[in-house]
Formats: C-alpha cells, structure tokens, sequence
C-alpha cells in the first residue's frame, strides 16, 4: 500500500501526539511492507504564526490532494483576543468546509480493565458501545453572524440553518451505521423550540420508510 498522508500537527499538543502517531505509522509502514509519503503543514494558530492566516491555501490545496489528513489540535489562549474568522478554529472550521467533511464519528466503548474508572454508574455500564455522529458542516457555525453596537449596548447574533439535503446525508450515513451495528438509531434535536431543529427531525423521521431495519428516535 503507498498512500500520502499530511500532517498537521497544529497547537497545544497537537505537536507532540502527531509525531507519536506518525511514529507509529511509520513502524506500521515497516512492519507491513507499506509505503507512507508525510507532509507536514501549518495550521491553526502556527499557520497565523508563519503565514498570517489559520488556512493557508497550500495546506487546503496538500489536504484536498492528500490520502489521509491527521490532525493534532488547533487554538490557545495566545489566540483568544482575535476576532471569529481570525483565530485557530476558523483554519479548522475551513478545512471542514474546503474538504467536504460533514460527520464526525465520536465512538464510546467501555474498556474493561477502566470500568472502574468510569463516571457512570456500574449498573448503568453494562457493555457499553455506541457511536455519536455529530454534523460538521451547516448549522450555527457556518450560518450568518454579525456584531453591532448601539447607545452603548452590544448585541451579537449566530444563525442556525439546515436545507434538507444537509440533513439528509448526515443522516444516511447514521442509519447505514446504525443497520451494521444495532439497528438503533437516536435522533437528537431541539423541536420543541427551534424550527431548523422541527425541519431535522421531520426529514430523519422520514428517512426510516428508507432504512426499515433501523428506527430512529427522536
């Protein structure tokens, strides 16, 4: 196998955990017989440190054109004084958006030997495993914002939006998961109050005539 892989190790200690990994990879590489190209880029606040943006158009361009992206961790208090769309987590916020990415997979396994550890209560544990898919690309972080101030009063406004196609292929990719795991699938929203949250859940809740091995709950 010879994939190119960029790295981008970011802040914090985004540095420090991508050379273990890469590390890690690279014994892998070795072990197996694969071939694995690294290039590492800024991003986050060492981009704004070397190139004065959190995205520069070489690391989107690398990433677009790579086979695997790895990434540490962006942002830090050296940052927090820079106004949105300035700081680390905007360089973040744009690779997601550049790249296409919408899921984030978040898994939650019980590990046997740290079951003692767990906040939760041991009659609650039982074999816990589930995934969390979490939407990466529409809602409050990418809608409308703005800042005003007036007679000495500011006010600051972020929008939420969804279309329905957004929806949708976070939601494809869910139920698919959910039909190769449990067959269960929770839909979480805010429809009592919020109505891009009434729009989620009517068009998840549709989905399930497509997906009939799997119901979601909302």
């Amino acid at each position: 196998m010879k994939k190119k892989i960029v790295l981008l190790p970011g802040d914090g200690i985004g540095p420090e955990v991508t050379r273990a990994a890469a590390g890690i990879l690279r014994e892998t590489a070795h072990e197996f017989s694969h071939e694995f190209e690294f290039v590492e880029l800024p991003l986050g606040g060492a981009a704004i440190e070397g190139a004065g943006t959190p995205l520069p158009n070489e690391t989107l361009d690398a990433c677009r054109k790579a086979d695997a992206v790895f990434l540490g961790a962006v942002g830090g208090p050296k940052w927090d004084a820079l106004p949105v769309g300035k700081r680390p987590e905007s360089g973040l916020l744009g690779l997601r958006k550049g790249m296409g990415l919408f899921v984030n997979v978040r898994p939650v396994k019980l590990i046997e030997p740290l079951r003692g550890l767990s906040p939760l209560k041991q009659e609650r544990l039982g074999d816990l495993d589930l995934e969390i898919v979490r939407e990466l690309s529409g809602g409050m972080y990418f809608g409308e914002r703005g800042n005003v101030a007036e007679n000495g009063v500011e006010r600051a406004w972020d929008t939420e939006s969804y279309a329905t196609p957004e929806i949708e292929r976070i939601a494809a990719f869910a139920y698919t998961r959910a039909e190769n795991r449990t067959r269960r699938l929770c839909s979480v929203d805010k429809a009592n109050v919020l109505t891009s949250s009434q729009l989620w859940r009517r068009t998840v809740t549709a989905m399930n005539t497509v997906y009939p091995s799997s119901r979601s709950l909302t």
